[in-house]
C-alpha cells in the first residue's frame, strides 16, 4: 500500500530560488502541453510525453529540470483532465481546463522513482541541490516520490510517497458503531462519548479580527501581504489543531476494534438543508466528518480493520429497543424516548446503536450497568490518554445477540 510522509525542509536562498525557476519552467510546460492537447483535441497522454522531447530540442531551458520532474507535468495535466471528465459525467456544470497564468497557480515539483535521495538529514534532487530535511519519523518501506511545495505560509515541505507492506493489527474481536455529532464529535456503541474540541469558536474572534485589518489594506500593498500571511497562519494553525485530533482519534478506534460502522453522510445536503442555522453549519463544515471518514478508511487499509459505511436514513429516530420511528423527535430534543415501548436514552447513543445494528445486519446488546456515557474530553485524545473501557469481547465479525427474553430497564444517558 502507498503511504504519504510529509517533513519540514529548510532551504537556502540559493536553492528556492532555484526550485523557484524550476516551477516556472513547469508550469510554462503544463500550459504549452495544454495548448497543444486543445488545439488538437486527438493527442493521448503518449502523444504529450512525446511533445516534451521533441520541445526540449527547440526550448534548451526544459534542460534544467530533470527529466522524471517534467514527465509527472504530463501526469499532472492528464490526471487534471481526468478529474474534469468525471465531474461533467457526474452533472457538473464545468467549463474547460484552465491555463496556470501565475506562479502561483503551480506550487508543486515532482519526483518520480529517481532524482533524489536522503542520507543524513539531507535531501538531495537532482539538477537543484542539497535540502536541510527534518525527519521527526522514521520512513518504513521503499520511497517510489517526492514532491516539493511550498505551502501558503511560505513553508517549504517535501512529500514522500512511499510503498509499504500491510501490517495487520492484532485481532480484539470487538465491533463498534459510531453517531457523529456537533456536541460530542463521537458518540459509539460502546458509551464513548468524544468531547468536541470546536476549535473554530476559540478562533473565531481572531478569524474576523484578523479580516477586518486585511478590509482596510490596500489590495497589494506590502501591509496588505503582510496581513493576509497572518490570516493564513491562523488557517494553518486552526487545520494543524484538527488534523492532530482526527489523526488520533481514528488510531483510537482503528487499534480497538476490527469492525467499525458508520453512517455515510453527505455533508453537502446537510448544510443545503439548514440553511439559516449559521452556527449549526459552521459546526457541521468544522468537523471535518468526512474527512474522519477517510482517515478510517486509510488507516483500516494497512491494519486488516473493516469500515463499514451505512445509509443515515432513521438511525435517530428509530427506537432501537422495538424499531418504532419517532418522527417528531426535534434537532433539540438530546434524551430520545419511545412513545411505544419506554426506552429512555441519549439520543445519540440510541443512533450508534441503530448504526451498528444496521451495520452488522443483526441485533446487539446495549452496554447496561453504566447510567451515564463515558464523557472523554478532547484533550485526552490529543495527549493519547485514552484507553478502552474493559469489557467481554465479542464473538469474531458479530455483535452480541440480544438474548432471549431480553428486557430493557429504562435508562437515561446523558453527555
Amino acid at each position: 500500500m502507498m503511504r504519504t510522509y510529509k517533513f519540514r525542509i529548510y532551504i537556502s536562498k540559493s536553492i528556492q530560488e532555484t526550485i523557484e525557476e524550476h516551477l516556472n519552467i513547469c508550469r510554462y510546460l503544463y500550459n504549452y502541453l495544454l495548448e497543444q492537447k486543445t488545439k488538437n483535441p486527438k493527442l493521448n497522454k503518449g502523444d504529450t510525453q512525446k511533445l516534451i522531447t521533441e520541445h526540449k530540442k527547440e526550448n534548451p531551458e526544459l534542460k534544467k529540470v530533470h527529466s522524471k520532474a517534467l514527465q509527472m507535468v504530463n501526469n499532472k495535466l492528464w490526471g487534471n483532465l481526468k478529474a474534469l471528465g468525471k465531474l461533467k459525467q457526474n452533472g457538473h456544470k464545468v467549463g474547460k481546463l484552465r491555463f496556470k497564468s501565475s506562479k502561483n497557480h503551480y506550487k508543486t515539483i515532482e519526483y518520480n522513482q529517481s532524482g533524489f535521495k536522503i542520507k543524513d538529514n539531507k535531501l538531495y534532487l537532482s539538477k537543484i541541490g542539497e535540502i536541510s530535511i527534518k525527519l521527526h519519523r522514521k520512513i518504513k518501506g521503499e520511497i517510489k516520490g517526492v514532491i516539493i511545495k511550498k505551502e501558503l505560509t511560505n513553508k517549504w515541505f517535501a512529500f514522500f510517497q512511499v510503498e509499504e507492506e500491510p501490517k495487520p493489527l492484532p485481532k480484539t474481536n470487538k465491533v463498534v458503531g459510531i453517531d457523529l455529532g456537533i456536541d460530542g464529535y463521537t458518540i459509539d456503541s460502546d458509551g464513548n462519548k468524544f468531547e468536541n474540541p470546536k476549535f473554530i469558536d476559540e478562533t473565531l474572534d481572531k478569524i474576523k479580527k484578523v479580516q477586518k485589518n486585511l478590509s482596510r489594506k490596500v489590495r497589494g500593498s506590502n501591509n496588505y501581504k503582510k496581513t493576509k500571511l497572518k490570516l493564513i497562519k491562523v488557517y494553518d494553525k486552526l487545520n494543524n489543531q484538527k488534523n492532530d485530533f482526527l489523526h488520533k482519534l481514528s488510531r483510537y478506534y482503528i487499534n480497538n476494534y476490527d469492525k467499525i460502522v458508520l453512517e455515510d453522510l453527505n455533508i453537502k445536503s446537510m448544510v443545503e438543508n439548514k440553511k439559516g442555522q449559521k452556527t449549526l453549519n459552521r459546526h457541521i463544515l468544522d468537523g471535518s466528518w468526512k474527512k474522519f471518514i477517510n482517515l478510517l478508511l486509510y488507516k483500516a487499509e494497512g491494519a486488516g480493520r473493516e469500515v463499514i459505511l451505512i445509509n443515515p436514513a432513521y438511525t435517530s429516530k428509530k427506537c432501537f429497543n422495538c424499531g418504532c420511528v419517532v418522527s417528531s423527535l426535534r434537532l433539540s430534543d438530546r434524551i430520545f424516548f419511545c412513545p411505544n415501548c419506554g426506552w429512555k436514552i441519549d439520543r445519540d447513543y440510541n443512533a450508534s446503536l441503530n448504526i451498528l445494528k444496521s451495520g452488522l445486519g443483526e441485533s446487539v446488546v446495549p452496554a447496561e450497568g453504566r447510567p451515564l456515557l463515558r464523557v472523554i474530553p478532547y484533550i485526552k485524545v490529543i495527549s493519547g490518554q485514552v484507553s478502552p473501557m474493559n469489557q467481554e469481547a465479542l464473538p469474531e465479525g458479530r455483535g452480541l445477540r440480544k438474548p432471549k427474553g431480553f428486557r430493557s430497564t429504562p435508562s437515561v444517558r446523558e453527555g
